[in-house]
């Protein structure tokens, strides 16, 4: 499986590689300088992880750059996404309709802030600050599209899983209850007694766009696919279904969280 780089970062860690060994430093005495590990400016220089503003000022004074690695600065800037994301948050800005099953977690547009910050800022490997930050964020302007005119029209389904696992409080159960009143959101959840083989697959959606286009999004830990194949998008539908139907009702699954928001 191949990596997905960033070619801001990679060009911006190819930069940084060539002046640190024309300088003749190395990784560990440019880690030192800007307190990071020798393993992390590696990454910077493989385009895997973004080189960071700190690591940019310090390779340039220590390799004489004369501000040439600092000027980089203004370029090589952290992602919104993660780059094997960004396909589907295109298409997601064009959906009038989206239906969406999630088996470990709860999904992007409904997270809260807390939560959203649990997942991004615990990543591993883990991302550098500036990465972070830019993501939680990014994650929350998504939001807005939950509040989009004309309305999209909205389906969850959330495996029980998904809500017993630490990271979900009492604010997050909450604010799933609060964003299931929307009359343009649809949120239902699958027990465990309830489950079958087609929800023990993993996540994926289902979304129109404006001009009519099914797509489906598989997400996984490594890689993502977003494919407008009609036999992907037919075998995804035909899941969604099957999981639509052994889930609860709307009404049902309402109650279903409060007793978990109550400790019952």
């Amino acid at each position: 499986m191949s990596v997905q780089y960033n070619p801001t970062w990679r060009y911006g860690g190819n930069q940084l590689k060539l002046w640190r060994m024309k300088a003749n430093v190395s990784r560990e005495e440019l880690g030192a300088a800007a307190n990071y590990a020798p393993d992390t400016i590696k990454a910077m220089e493989q385009g895997v992880r973004m080189p960071t503003p700190r690591v940019l000022d310090a390779a340039d004074e220590l390799c004489g750059a004369q501000g040439m690695l600092s000027a980089a600065k203004g370029y090589v800037r952290g992602q919104k996404f993660p780059a094997r994301a960004q396909d589907f948050m295109e298409r997601e800005r064009e959906a009038i309709s989206l239906w969406s099953y999630e088996a470990t977690l709860i999904p992007g547009l409904l997270q809260t802030k807390a939560y959203a910050t649990a997942l991004i800022g615990n990543r591993h490997p883990p991302l550098d600050d500036e990465t972070v930050e830019s993501r939680i964020a990014a994650r929350l302007e998504r939001q807005s599209l939950l509040a989009s005119s004309p309305p999209v029209a909205f389906s969850y389904v959330l495996y029980e899983a998904v809500l017993r696992t630490p990271q979900v409080d009492r604010e997050q159960l909450l604010h799933l209850l609060d964003m299931g009143q929307r009359r343009n959101i649809t949120l239902q959840v699958l027990p465990f007694a309830s489950a079958i083989p087609a929800a023990l697959l993993g996540p994926m959606v289902l979304l129109e766009t404006r001009n009519h286009e099914r797509l489906a999004f598989a997400e996984g830990p490594l890689m993502s696919e977003l494919s407008d194949d009609p036999e992907v998008v037919c075998t995804t539908t035909e899941r969604l279904s099957m999981i639509r139907t052994e889930a609860l009702s709307p009404a049902k699954s309402a109650p279903f969280i409060e007793r978990m928001v109550d400790g019952q």
